[in-house]
């Protein structure tokens, strides 16, 4: 599918990754932007920038009345959408089980619930006239792991696992889907994560890449109908020695991070 004259809803907009692919989508010809953010202020400088066609909407991705209350909003000022970037995304306490429920409970609600309400609210119309695209933002975290944050981990694992699961059950009804699966990008969100030392060792494994690459390397999964979009080619890499001997990969892992840690102390 090509992003040219087609009707996009971004949630998670007004900067980072979501900011990137709101300018690239414009610039590709989309044919109306919709930026949604929490930051009303930011998602309206970005579409003030975009100019005609881009439309600034206030968004938690945590409520699921918002999820509709955007998707409604953008469909009477623009018709149909076309494509949903479910992009939007916390990244939770770092820690393990100790973390408090209020987190986990923030993380699911942000980083899995968003993308099965906006599903849940978009699939009737686009399976009734047979097309549309959903593309939501997990992380390499989803395929991998993210050894400082069980939250962001588990959650992230559970949006790549929803994703393959509409992809399986709507492909053939004309609903494509995609899972966007960057690693170490560098947006607020990573220097944060890059605090930790064994975050950050594992973050920076495959190199650090702007939010313009991720965006680049979306607009071509998205012209390929590709599942997973992988920004980072070495974590298709990493999948596969993954898949082929978990044992070795836990203990590869296991030394990342006792390693990491040890030479920060």
């Amino acid at each position: 599918m090509e992003v040219a004259n087609r009707h996009i809803v971004v949630t998670g907009g007004a900067g980072g990754i979501g900011q990137a692919l709101v300018r690239r989508f414009a610039a590709e010809g989309a044919r109306a932007v919709v930026v949604a953010d929490r930051e009303l202020a930011g998602a309206r400088a970005v579409a003030e920038e975009i100019g005609a066609g881009a439309l600034a909407v206030a968004f938690d991705a945590g409520n699921e009345s918002s999820v509709r209350e955007l998707i409604a909003t953008a469909s009477e000022a623009s018709g149909a959408i076309d494509m949903f970037v479910s992009n939007a995304g916390v990244g939770g306490m770092g820690g393990g089980p100790e973390v408090p429920d209020d987190s986990w409970d923030e993380a699911w609600r942000v980083n899995v619930m968003a993308h099965v309400w906006a599903s849940r609210a978009l699939l009737p119309e686009m399976l009734s006239r047979g097309e549309g695209y959903l593309i939501n933002t997990a992380s390499a975290a989803g395929l991998l792991t993210q050894v400082s944050s069980l939250v962001y981990s588990v959650t992230k694992h559970a949006a790549v696992a929803l994703a393959e699961w509409l992809a399986i059950e709507y492909a053939d009804q004309g609903v494509r889907v995609s899972c966007i699966c960057p690693q170490g990008v560098r947006t607020p969100m990573l220097e944060r994560g890059m605090q930790e030392a064994a975050a950050a060792a594992a973050l920076s494994a495959g190199g650090l890449i702007e939010p313009e690459d991720v965006a680049e390397a979306v607009v071509a999964g998205i012209r390929d109908e590709r599942f997973l979009i992988l920004p980072h080619e070495n974590v298709a890499t990493f999948m596969a020695r993954k898949g082929t001997d978990p044992e070795r990969w836990i203990r590869g892992m296991r030394r990342l991070v006792r390693e990491a840690r040890a030479a920060s102390t």
